[in-house]
Formats: C-alpha cells, structure tokens, sequence
C-alpha cells in the first residue's frame, strides 16, 4: 500500500511538471496570439480614424486634434459628391469631353454618416476614441499640427495607443515587460502609432 501511494505521488509529480514544462513553450505562443489578434482589431479602428481625419482635411484643409470635432463632422456634416452624366469618347480625355459639353458633371452634396465607413462592421462612431480591449478607461492620444514643406504649412495629425493598455490584463505579464523593455532599448514606439507630428505622413508603424 506504501508504495503503491508513493507511486501514485511520482505520478502526480511528473504530470504537473509536464504541465509545467507545456505551459512554458505555450507561454510565448499565447502572448504572439494575444498581441496580434488585439493589434489587427485596434489597426482597423486606426484606419476609421484615418478615413475620417483625411475627409475632414478634404472640407476644411487641415486635421483635427479633437475626437468631439471628428464625431460632429461624422454626424452632422456632409461632403461633396460629384455626378458625371454622359460618356467619355476614347479619342478623348474626360476634361476634353467637358469642355465640349459631351458630358456634364453634377455636385450634390451627402451626409457624411449616409457614406464613410459603412463597410465597417458594427462601426460606432461614439466610441471612436476608446482603445479596445480597455474596458472604456483608456482613450486614444490624437494630436493635429502642421509641418513646414518648402515654404509651406502642411497639416499632420497624430493617434497613438500603448501596449501597456491594450495587453493589461493578458497572463503574460513578464513577456510584455521584456518586450516593452526591447522597444525601448530600441528607442521604438511602445504600441500603435498612426501618421507623424514631424512629417506628413498618413501611414502607421505596423
């Protein structure tokens, strides 16, 4: 009986330290999965907030540093739409056809609700400024400036979000410091960044 409880123990033993040495390998998996499937849903709220942002420059030449300014435009405002009545011929380019009245063009003008990003499943503009994966407590850093480019003032806007919100509360706390503190070794950004208050830029750092 002695030694039948001893063996039992060992057996006990070896299954959690095999457990032990499976969540080891895992951990790293889990933390690559957690990172990514979080950041691919936090690119494409980024790139709404571009869309909007490149819109709104469109009406009113400049960037907005205000998610409040971003929601009213996206709520209230309208852009322009322009309608072409007629066809172009090949042997003609569609200014020259113009000129010639053989076509015609036509602005009407559209809320901006009724046409941006409605491809954009289960878009709500009122939460346009929250980080996902933060529970409503953490709000994206946006910024709008303006750059000078050859004797000109160029507008920029900025949106940033760290990985130490959006990864708070995944078990892989230890993974994240080391990685945060690689980023910063490497004097990279910590997290997400959409376009640059130093150069005008629209891209991000994915």
């Amino acid at each position: 009986m002695k030694k039948l409880a001893v063996q039992l123990v060992l057996v006990v033993i070896v299954i959690f330290l095999g457990y032990k040495v499976y969540d080891s390998i895992m951990e790293p998996v889990r933390y690559k999965k957690a990172w990514t499937d979080r950041e691919k849903i936090i690119i494409d709220k980024l790139n709404s907030i571009k869309e909007l942002q490149i819109e709104y420059k469109k009406i009113y030449g400049k960037y907005t540093g205000s998610f409040d300014t971003l929601i009213y435009f996206y709520e209230n405002d309208k852009m322009p739409l322009v309608l072409k009545n007629g066809t172009v011929p090949d042997t003609l380019s569609e200014e020259q056809a113009l000129k010639m009245g053989i076509i015609t063009r036509d602005t009407t003008y559209v809320p901006i609700k009724d046409t941006l990003l409605k491809d954009v499943e289960n878009f709500n503009i009122k939460n346009i400024a929250i980080v996902p994966f933060t529970h409503g407590k953490v709000k994206f850093e946006m910024e709008a400036s303006t750059v000078d480019r050859a004797n000109f003032k160029v507008p920029v806007f900025e949106v940033r979000c760290y990985k130490k919100d959006y990864l708070a509360e995944i078990k892989e706390q230890d993974l994240l410091k080391n990685d945060l503190n690689i980023m910063k070794e490497d004097d990279k950004f910590p997290g997400l960044i959409l376009g640059s208050l130093t150069e005008p830029s629209t891209d991000g750092n994915w």
